[in-house]
């Protein structure tokens, strides 16, 4: 049978539908996962197209995942950074969902501020148990969606639930259910979907949640979740670890629109930004983050990269204040006591700080030779050098300008007598054995001793 695809404008043949393969033992993909060594990365040479919705957003798990991997947030504490990410994803709500608990006191008063606030964005969702009493839970509170985990690796399913596959599809169907009747949507997170058996389980799985969510006229989202970070960017890898294989199978054989496919992902193997960016590429609008990337093990995708690489794919910012990650960092810092790891990008001390003489010599002359971007302008932080061992005279030169913001007449260059008497006093401090860079009280304190600083800046 021939019919015109809505997503190509073009004739196609029917698709073809798959149908559950109960099997009798699960499938945990020992050729690829064998658990004693490094997993394997297969390739099919299958290639799906690109097919980036013309609207794409972040979704944030913050208070969710990120959550239950630090120190609880005080209701303080989520209202503050709440209010800073409406600020950060700007007026058309790139940073469109937040999603929060709701089982203790604490969860539910800080719902109830965040929602007194008005915000149209991020838009609360919740994240429950399947029971019916959980849900009613949500209708109270006038939430309108909330996440239910469908695990859908045999992992899971004959490990975990000691269940079969048959028996896991109708329990999750009958939660879903109980989703409908609550008049809640239902967001289905496909956990663990980079072990599944992708056309065995996870494809006539989904069809039978469309085929449900259209009877009853309710809609129903799908969040691919790569629970251990197994997930692959490149193309023509096999399934399940391919991430485009994964998007482009749940559009095409399962019918799910690009607005209601959301992507979860790890950061075990280093892939969490690539595999998200790339989620977007093949045909789902939101990809899901955290603050920072804290989350589960290695932590979830940075919701600030995320926002850079919108930026880089749309080619605009659409409204989105990037200054606002930088008083994240900060707050997380300052009112959380979280240790931001200097070297992370956009919100570590160091990510646009130099140490190297020869590049604080190219700042000098022009900051773009060794700054990403306009740092300043996008995330209100000028770039700076460390002085160190290997720091010269150019680096320090460029310390004191940028330091103490001095222009014009007062501008002090490399070949200063200041500079030659404060890197002399940086030397004979390495030359006793120190390792570390200089702090900034320290480089003031010793200022504050010369003669030729008082008059400099008089």
């Amino acid at each position: 049978m021939l019919e015109i695809s809505k997503k190509t404008n073009l004739l196609e043949q029917n698709i073809y539908k798959y149908t559950l393969q109960d099997v009798e033992e699960p499938n945990l993909y020992r050729e690829m996962f064998d658990y004693e060594s490094v997993p394997k990365i297969a390739f099919n040479h299958r290639r799906v197209p690109i097919n980036m919705p013309e609207d794409i957003w972040i979704t944030d798990t913050s208070f969710r995942d990120g959550q239950q991997s630090m120190a609880p947030y005080t209701v303080k504490q989520i209202v503050d950074l709440y209010k800073l990410m409406a600020r950060l994803g700007g007026p058309y709500g790139i940073i469109r969902q937040s999603e929060f608990f709701i089982y203790t006191r604490k969860d539910q008063e800080a719902i109830a501020k965040c929602m007194e606030l008005g915000y149209q964005f991020p838009e609360i969702t919740t994240w429950i148990r399947a029971q019916k009493k959980d849900f009613q839970l949500v209708k109270d509170l006038e939430i309108r969606e909330t996440g239910i985990l469908v695990s859908c690796s045999d992992y899971h399913i004959f490990k975990k639930m000691k269940m079969t596959r048959r028996q896991a599809v109708d329990f999750y169907l009958e939660t879903i259910r109980d989703a409908f009747e609550a008049g809640i949507v239902p967001r289905c997170h496909l956990e663990d979907i980079t072990r599944a058996d992708f056309y065995g389980f996870v494809v006539p799985f989904v069809n039978e949640i469309m085929n449900l969510s259209e009877e009853v006229g309710i809609p129903v989202k799908i969040r691919a979740c790569d629970t251990m970070g197994y997930g692959v960017p490149y193309t023509e890898v096999a399934l399940p670890r391919s991430v485009p294989g994964i998007i482009y199978g749940l559009q095409h054989y399962s019918g799910v629109p690009s607005e209601m496919l959301e992507w979860h992902g790890h950061n075990d193997f280093y892939k969490a930004v690539a595999n998200a960016s790339v989620a977007w590429l093949y045909g789902a609008c939101a990809v899901n983050c955290s603050l920072l990337g804290i989350g589960e093990r290695t932590g979830n995708v940075p919701l600030e990269a995320m926002i850079f690489e919108y930026a880089s794919l749309k080619g605009s910012l659409d409204g989105m204040d990037t200054t606002v990650v930088t008083e994240i960092a900060d707050y997380f810092r300052n009112e959380m006591g979280y240790d931001i790891p200097p070297m992370t990008p956009y919100v570590g001390e160091n990510f646009n700080i130099t140490k190297a003489g020869i590049h604080a010599d190219g700042l000098m002359k022009d900051e773009e030779i060794y700054n990403i971007f306009n740092t300043t302008k996008l995330l209100n932080r000028a770039p700076g050098v460390a002085v160190s061992k290997t720091t010269g005279h150019a680096g320090i030169a460029y310390w004191l300008n940028e330091h103490f913001k001095l222009t014009g007449e007062k501008l002090i260059k490399k070949d200063n007598p200041l500079v030659f008497t404060l890197k002399s006093w940086v030397d004979e401090m390495y030359a006793d054995g120190r390792t570390t860079s200089l702090a900034n009280k320290e480089l003031e304190d010793k200022l504050a001793q010369l003669d030729e600083w008082k008059e400099w800046i008089k």
